[in-house]
């Protein structure tokens, strides 16, 4: 009996030394956890503040309002052709087209608004819309957009539809 009592012993000590190694792993363990949930709901309160500032900073854009007559309104005009840009690029040209319609009520005068209405018309195949577009912007008197009623005359040109 008494070869037994020592190995009990050992064991039980063992047994006591594990009990609380495994206590004291647990706990760092829930510590470690504790500390990386805080950093994450750090970051996550960092990136709203982010996500705040960045929208004070987009201008802002209602689709489909007009500007006041004879006015233009380049702010609404830059944001539409810009996501009507991305739409184009990703061959979305029903997207494209209805932000591009909206610049050019932001800015009914501006030949290259009238240009990227008639670009995509033409990239869903309809021609006559896009004929139609092409000439306004030809026949434009903006001087600060030479390129633009040449670039509309060439596509009238190449379309077979002659000049303004």
């Amino acid at each position: 009996m008494r070869n037994l009592i020592a190995p009990l012993a050992a064991l039980s000590t063992v047994a006591i030394f594990l009990t609380v190694a495994l206590s004291g792993c647990g706990d760092a363990t829930l510590k470690a956890q504790q500390q990386q949930v805080q950093q994450q709901q750090q970051q996550i309160e960092q990136q709203q503040q982010e996500i705040e500032s960045l929208k004070q900073q987009a201008p802002s854009y209602t689709p489909g309002l007009p500007s006041a007559p004879g006015g233009c309104d380049r702010a609404t005009e830059q944001a539409a052709t810009q996501h009507g840009g991305s739409d184009y690029a990703a061959g979305s040209y029903e997207k494209a087209l209805a932000y591009y319609k909206d610049a050019l009520s932001a800015c009914p005068a501006d030949p290259k608004a009238e240009i990227n209405v008639a670009r995509a018309y033409e990239a869903m195949g309809n021609r006559d819309s896009a004929v139609e577009h092409y000439r306004a912007a030809a026949s434009s008197s903006d001087a600060s957009a030479p390129g633009a009623i040449e670039e509309a005359r060439n596509a009238l040109v190449r379309l077979g539809a002659g000049a303004p």
